[in-house]
């Protein structure tokens, strides 16, 4: 997924495309209410793209299971994005460059293997190591030897980063090539997570059966049908699950997962479809959630094709985007869920951590005119004609591609020439993307991890960035993202990301369409029931009658 093997140096975590891929019902349940067991949650949910493996997880699918199943040094507050100290109990250092971590005692794994520092050092060793092929392996290369385990071509050099010592069974430290204050601040993201011995040992029955240190743990997955997670009564952490398991529910529509909510089959939907949007304040009431979060959808253009990626096509990228009636689309379809898009990041950031109503200015607001005059001084469309991509199993995508197509098509006033390729499942989708198959603008969700504006754009469009499906690639966009990583001062260093998103607004990598709120329904036996800010709800949480 990442290209080149450029070292980044980051301050969040990672992507996620927010399309939650769900999938065919999961048909028959356990006894009781709701389609779950006794004190049982059931929710729907999609198939991971990949096993669930920490650092090859980039997407919310397998990332709502990792959250169950693991705890790392810091964990996110579910309300805030405040980044707390979990198994760490300490990190230390008086550069910002050389870290001493400690861990906490007690920590154990759900197969009785205590948590260690090597624990950790091995989980982050394998997850660098370019023949491990995880996706996630970028995160790790602010640390000194990774070049050497994950170089851009050729065999590693070394099987470990000479920047992780153990020290001793609670303590490592870690050795950054370059001061990064904000590092810890990044160690909440699962890729960071422990391993435990069992997983190098007995890889394929790990991957068959996931083994971590969470409240939860794997009782059974059946592809295409659901995954059964228990409540770990030996948890030692405080946050322990108040209910007695999850089974999560693979569904192709959601709207058959809203229908079995509403019937009293399933007890949470955690993507109500735009089709039901009108109607699920009167099906629900105050079992409906509708809540502000760090998402945001775009349209990725595909770079790698030359058609796309030549010089003055920006031209045509920037009229495509003035030819989307972005607030006529938010309104008629998503009802209150969505809002126009006026930058690259998220509202939910604020003013202070790096959003913008102007960064994209004129490019966003819909001009008809000036969009089919831009295009045609930029070359017209590749072939005069275009095809947007997504998957269509969720997020009601069908519906707003269509919509984005009609209203290009219409401005542009000669005939269709824009169509959509659907694509049936999330997973098939994210592999197309992943292999840079896709020859016309796709679909991309980004779903923060905490509330920082290089979240938003560093891991999607920094040259050899994991999630850089497009590849943009600009050298004053990379300088002004690296000079924003070494600030120690937070506002500075906003302001410098500021400084990179105009570069976007220049060249027009991708298109912003609108911002997403996280919404829920559930049923009546569920109470607790709440969404992190990131949208996923916090499952340990939820009380069951």
């Amino acid at each position: 997924m990442r290209g080149g093997g450029a070292i980044r140096v980051q301050w969040a975590a990672c992507a996620v495309a927010v399309a939650l891929a769900a999938t065919a019902c999961g048909g028959g349940s356990d006894s009781g209410g709701g389609g779950g067991g006794a004190g049982v949650v059931s929710s729907s949910w999609g198939d991971p793209q990949n096993p669930l493996e920490p650092a090859n997880t980039n997407e919310v699918q397998g990332g709502k299971v990792l959250d169950m199943l693991f705890r790392g040094l810091k964990r996110y507050d579910a309300k805030t994005g405040e980044a707390k100290n979990m198994l760490a109990e300490k990190i230390e250092t008086t550069d910002s460059q050389n870290f001493t971590i400690t861990l906490k005692d007690g920590w154990k794994f759900s197969n009785d293997e205590p948590v260690t520092a090597q624990s950790f050092v091995d989980a982050w060793n394998y997850a660098a190591d370019v023949r491990n092929k995880q996706n996630n392996a970028s995160f790790f290369a602010a640390i000194v030897g990774y070049a050497d385990v994950h170089p851009a071509s050729g065999e590693p050099k070394a099987k470990t980063m000479s920047g992780l010592v153990v020290k001793d069974p609670r303590t490592f430290t870690v050795a950054l090539k370059q001061k990064f204050s904000t590092w810890p601040e990044t160690l909440g993201y699962q890729a960071f997570s422990p391993l435990p011995k069992a997983f190098f040992t007995d890889h394929a029955g790990w991957l068959n059966k996931p083994v971590g240190n969470g409240p939860y743990t794997v009782d059974s997955y059946t592809k295409g049908t659901g995954m059964k997670l228990r409540k770990w009564d030996g948890y030692p952490g405080e946050d322990k699950a108040q209910n007695s398991g999850v089974d999560l529910k693979v569904y192709t529509d959601n709207n058959t997962a809203y229908t079995d909510l509403i019937s009293g089959n399933l007890d949470l939907v955690d993507d109500v479809p735009a089709q039901q949007l009108k109607n699920v304040k009167d099906d629900l009431g105050d079992r409906y959630i509708n809540q502000p979060a760090l998402i945001i959808q775009t349209l990725t253009f595909p770079l790698y094709d030359p058609q796309w990626g030549k010089e003055g096509m920006e031209k045509v990228r920037r009229g495509i985007s003035m030819a989307v009636n972005r607030d006529e689309i938010t309104k008629q379809i998503f009802h209150e869920t969505r809002t126009s898009a006026k930058d690259w990041t998220s509202p939910a950031l604020g003013d202070k951590g790096g959003f913008s109503a102007t960064a994209c200015g004129e490019a966003c607001t819909f001009d008809p005119a000036a969009a089919k005059q831009l295009i045609q001084e930029g070359g017209g469309l590749p072939g005069g004609k275009m095809t947007l991509t997504s998957n269509v199993d969720t997020g009601s995508h069908r519906d707003w591609m269509d919509a984005v197509c009609n209203s290009i098509n219409n401005a542009l006033g000669e005939g269709p020439v824009c169509t959509v390729n659907p694509i049936g499942t999330f997973a098939d989708f994210r592999n197309q993307q992943s292999s840079y198959k896709l020859t016309g603008p796709f679909r991309s969700g980004w779903q923060a991890d905490y509330p920082l504006i290089q979240n938003f754009l560093q891991p999607l469009y920094y040259t050899g960035a994991s999630s850089n499906y497009g590849k943009f690639s600009n050298p004053d966009f990379d300088r002004l993202v690296d000079a924003a990583n070494q600030e120690s001062d937070a506002a500075k260093a906003t302001a410098t990301f500021g400084d990179a998103q105009k570069i976007l607004a220049e060249q027009m990598p991708s298109i912003p369409l609108w911002y997403q709120n996280g919404s829920a329904g559930y049923s009546e036996r569920l109470s607790d029931v709440s969404l992190n800010q990131f949208s996923v709800p916090v499952y340990d949480q939820i009380k069951v009658s």
